[in-house]
């Protein structure tokens, strides 16, 4: 399957947050342009747009998001929502789904191929580790509107090389740049579109006693963890005043984003 024109969606994990790029929209690359870049190179007339914001909730999305893809008229969409939701303190899981899987259906009525994305297991990781069955229970409910609607499933949940903290950024809530181009080659493998990324060879992990370790939480807290407590006490979100990326369909060369004109 050559595509075309590829419409990515969602929150801070879809923009690329934590591949840090000044030199493009929003300072971030990201797995979805490492996926674009590959698509471009395949298809002579290829365009991408990628509507996702850091911070997103799932109804900001499926309201901000949804229509304009649509109106893109893709012949591929990723999307991937309800992270946001199931970080907050309470959340109706059934109902959070149940609006995600409309959301879903809308898309998968243009005929795309569709890639929705199961949550992280958050096992691993000592202060989310509590939301361990909300994530389990939005994955499966994830795969039912997947299964009813026919789109692809990308399963997060089961990529166990992701508890290397070497694929994650210094706020360990993001990828870092070796996480994304690990996910762009996996989304590609579920494409089952060819490509020539390989895993990156990673720095050896920092040998730390108990002390080193301790001051090194104490320091993520407090430039991290405490930063992201008072925007929700606030309700502000790390996304405000930020557009998307690629609005329009754009052909992506290296670092560059050449516009195709009105879309």
């Amino acid at each position: 399957m050559t595509i075309h024109r590829y419409v990515a969606l969602g929150d801070s994990f879809t923009e690329g947050v934590g591949d840090h790029d000044p030199d493009r929209p929003n300072g971030v690359r990201g797995w979805a342009d490492r996926v674009a870049e590959v698509l471009a190179s395949q298809s002579d007339d290829f365009g991408y747009a990628n509507l996702a914001i850091r911070g997103r909730k799932l109804d900001q999305i499926v309201t901000e998001q949804i229509e304009p893809a649509v109106a893109l008229e893709p012949d591929l969409v990723t999307i991937y929502a309800g992270a946001n939701d199931i970080l907050r303190p309470k959340v109706d899981i059934d109902g959070l789904v149940e609006r995600y899987a409309e959301a879903i259906g809308r898309l998968a009525s243009t005929g795309a191929r569709l890639l929705v994305f199961t949550g992280f297991d958050l096992g691993f990781a000592p202060v989310f580790r509590h939301l361990r069955g909300r994530v389990a229970t939005y994955n499966e409910l994830v795969r039912e509107a997947a299964d009813e609607h026919g789109a692809t499933i990308v399963d997060y949940w089961r990529r166990r090389e992701y508890r290397d903290p070497r694929l994650w950024d210094i706020d360990r809530m993001h990828m870092s740049a070796a996480g994304h181009e690990r996910m762009a080659a996996i989304v590609l493998d579920v494409l089952d579109v060819p490509h020539g990324i390989t895993p990156p060879e990673l720095d050896p992990l920092p040998v730390m006693d108990r002390r080193q370790r301790r001051d090194a939480d104490l320091a993520w807290a407090r430039a991290h963890a405490a930063p992201w407590v008072q925007r929700r006490l606030r309700g502000t979100s790390s996304g405000d005043g930020l557009t998307p990326r690629y609005p329009r369909l754009v052909s992506l060369g290296g670092a560059v984003a050449n516009s195709l004109g009105p879309q």
